[in-house]
C-alpha cells in the first residue's frame, strides 16, 4: 500500500479514495489521448478519449454518493491503496503505453486498469470493518467487473488485432557521454 497498512474503515474515507481513483483515471486517459493526438495515432486517441468520458461518468457517480458527506482531505502519499499507485492507472501507464501502440494494446491497458480497480474495491469489500463500506465496495467491484467484461467483449467482437506494435523508425537517442 502506498499510504500505510490501515484498512479503510469509514464511508467518507472510502468515497474519498474512490473519488481520487476515478478522477485520476479520467485525467490519465485524457493525457494519453492528447499524447496520441500529438503523435498522429488517431485511432488510439479516440479510444482513450472515449475511456476518459467513461471514467468521468464513473467519477460523477461517485461524486453523487458523496452528497452531504464531509470527505477527508487525504494527501496523495497517504492513500491506502492495495497496490503501489492509483489502482486505475499508476504503473501500467509508463510500462504499457507507447505512442505507436495499437488499438489492441490500448484496450489491454484499459482491461488492466479495470481489473486493478475491481481488485481494489473487492479488497475493501472483504477487509473493511464497516458494513456499509463493504456493501458499497462490493457493488463497485461488481461494476468494475462489468467494465472488464465489456472491454473483453469489445476486443472479441471487433476482433481487434493483437499485432506487434509498429516499429519506431526514429527512436529517441541518448547522447554518448
Amino acid at each position: 500500500m502506498t499510504g500505510g497498512t490501515r484498512m479503510i474503515d469509514s464511508l467518507p474515507e472510502f468515497l474519498a479514495h474512490a473519488q481520487a481513483m476515478e478522477d485520476e483515471s479520467a485525467e490519465r486517459y485524457e493525457m494519453l489521448a492528447d499524447v496520441m493526438e500529438v503523435h498522429h495515432n488517431a485511432e488510439v486517441a479516440v479510444l482513450f478519449r472515449k475511456l476518459m468520458h467513461y471514467s468521468m461518468k464513473h467519477a460523477d457517480e461517485v461524486r453523487s454518493l458523496c452528497s452531504g458527506l464531509a470527505l477527508p482531505d487525504i494527501a496523495p502519499w497517504e492513500f491506502n491503496w492495495n497496490c503501489p499507485d492509483y489502482p486505475e492507472g499508476g504503473d501500467c501507464f509508463s510500462e504499457m503505453v507507447h505512442y505507436l501502440m495499437s488499438l489492441r494494446q490500448a484496450l489491454d491497458v484499459a482491461v488492466h486498469n479495470e481489473i486493478r480497480g475491481r481488485d481494489f474495491y473487492a479488497w475493501i469489500a472483504r477487509e473493511s470493518p464497516d458494513a456499509e463500506v463493504r456493501r458499497l465496495a462490493a457493488a463497485m467491484a461488481g461494476e468494475e467487473q462489468g467494465h472488464v467484461e465489456l472491454l473483453l467483449a469489445w476486443i472479441e467482437r471487433d476482433e481487434v488485432s493483437n499485432d506487434p506494435p509498429l516499429e519506431d523508425l526514429d527512436p529517441p537517442n541518448m547522447p554518448e557521454g
